[in-house]
């Protein structure tokens, strides 16, 4: 097992604790549940996305446990303008807000309310079951880069979230940079369905959903590698993250750090895990090891 040596790191001008991030939508809905993933191990979190209006979301059932994944249809519900007190006791903390809006605007107007208080924004262009939203623009390049362009003018760091469910992932990745975006998280959930047999209807109250967990890790290696190949900005990996092995052969694939999610609502303490497995005085510097499968 190659291992790395702990410590700080910076990525996309956002300073980490270690390479291990919550990633979007997970345990992120409170100021509390934040802290309590930072003092479980985790180098950074990102909040749940934040939106210019408060939103119920869809009707349920809403997530379903898969053998290999997560399907869930959430809808991007959020408190919106009334997050900003929540974070209020996180101030100095790596605490990345993600956020989402229906055009450039109102990307530009949910990142000022957190402008003084977030270590950076990650923008939602990638959700796959909210009309309006997410991938509703994400699959467009001119307007992921308005949006990333709206929010990195307002002078902090600026991750951007893409989705995989494109033709050419590096047009969205090339579109976020043009727009000056200081890394690429790759990736967001992959559109899927599943349907009951016994009711014979969609299991989610939204029929479709966003697939997540250890299904599509195959897929979030290929789009890392692929990023990795084509941008000048780190690449952020997410998806089916689960173990250090994970970690160690999506940054051979090209990322610099990683988003940990689906794998959490197994194990609260797996940002503890994972570091003992990954981390060693003696091991290989992150440079060596970040994008060494490209010939």
């Amino acid at each position: 097992m190659i291992r790395s040596p702990a410590g700080p790191v910076s990525i996309g001008g956002v300073e980490l604790r270690n390479h291990l991030v919550l990633a979007a939508g997970i345990l992120g809905t409170t100021g509390a549940s934040l802290a309590r993933i930072l003092n479980s191990g985790a180098g950074g979190v990102v909040t749940k996305s934040i939106g210019p209006g408060p939103l119920d979301g869809h009707p349920g059932p809403c997530l379903v446990v898969l053998d290999d994944g997560v399907l869930n249809a959430m809808g991007l519900p959020n408190p919106s303008r009334d997050f900003v007190q929540e974070l209020a006791p996180l101030s100095g903390e790596p605490v990345v807000v993600s956020i989402f809006g229906g055009d450039p605007d109102e990307f530009a107007e949910v990142a000022s309310w957190f402008a003084g208080s977030a270590a950076g924004f990650e923008l939602n262009l990638s959700c796959p079951h909210a009309e309006g939203f997410g991938s509703a623009l994400g699959t467009d390049p001119a307007l992921v880069e308005e949006c990333t362009r709206a929010v990195k003018a307002l002078g902090r760091p600026t991750w951007v979230k893409v989705t995989p469910n494109v033709t050419d992932i590096t047009e969205i990745g090339a579109a976020a940079e043009r727009g000056g975006a200081d890394a690429i998280v790759a990736i967001n959930t992959v559109k899927a369905m599943r349907i009951s047999v016994p009711m014979g209807r969609p299991v989610l109250g939204n029929r479709f959903g966003g697939l997540s967990g250890k299904a599509i890790f195959p897929i979030a290696i290929r789009c890392v590698y692929e990023l990795y190949e084509a941008s000048e900005v780190p690449v952020i990996g997410c998806g089916g993250i689960s173990t250090a092995e994970d970690v160690v052969e999506m940054m051979m694939a090209g990322a610099s750090a990683v988003e940990i999610g689906s794998a959490v609502l197994e194990d609260i303490g797996i940002f503890a895990k994972i570091s003992r497995d990954l981390y060693s005085p003696d091991g290989r510097e992150p440079d060596e090891i970040v994008g060494c499968a490209h010939g």
